[in-house]
């Protein structure tokens, strides 16, 4: 008897999710060099032929959240208020994103988190693979800017510049928690920082 479509999907994105965690956690535990393939392939009761199904190499096991929100910047554009410029819309959503703690920001202490974050930061391979989901994200804001009446030229480079500042705001954001700032305490600064870039972003640097 045929599985359903909707079960099949259901249990891919299940085992998908046990191989990342599994994943995860044992990177945290011992360190993204120090782990192998065959190892969390073993862990996570999969063979590495499947592991390899979900995960073509061994930086997009952590990098697949990421992967995940590459375009969501294009997406907050595509579904603004057509009264909405641009701008405005990334800067909400920025702002909204603050709000939650959405661990994009790095405005997130949960440890679990913060471990991530720093491991990406300190695994050399893991931070030359996020400048993939980077461009691509560049790219997809600049098409998502060319919809809106962008001329080609100011669409590429309005999406350099969003996606490289919301990118260094997080950084930001993650430096002060892991000195030993908490979250609550630095969101009244990271908003503030956001307005201020999205200032520069709409208003150019003048005379500075």
């Amino acid at each position: 008897m045929t599985e359903p479509t909707g079960l099949r999907e259901r249990k891919k994105a299940r085992t998908r999710e046990t191989i990342a965690a599994t994943a995860l956690r044992m990177f945290l535990e011992a360190g993204f060099d120090q782990v192998s393939i065959t190892e969390i392939a073993h862990a996570a009761d999969v063979s590495r032929r499947t592991l390899f199904a979900y995960f073509p190499t061994k930086e997009d096991l952590v990098l697949q959240r990421f992967a995940d929100h590459e375009d969501e910047a294009a997406r907050t554009v595509l579904a603004r208020r057509r009264d909405q410029p641009p701008l405005d819309a990334l800067r909400e959503g920025l702002l909204d994103a603050l709000r939650q703690r959405d661990p994009n920001t790095g405005l997130n202490d949960d440890p679990e988190i913060m471990a991530f974050l720093q491991l990406i930061s300190d695994t050399e391979s893991l931070a030359a693979r996020l400048l993939r989901y980077t461009s691509r994200g560049m790219d997809a804001l600049a098409e998502a800017l060319r919809e809106s009446d962008f001329d080609p030229l100011t669409a590429r480079l309005t999406a350099a510049q969003v996606i490289v500042v919301q990118r260094e705001l997080a950084v930001m954001n993650h430096e002060c928690l892991v000195k030993g700032e908490s979250a609550a305490d630095r969101y009244p600064e990271a908003v503030r920082a956001a307005d201020h870039a999205f200032d520069l972003l709409r208003d150019g640097l003048g005379s500075r």
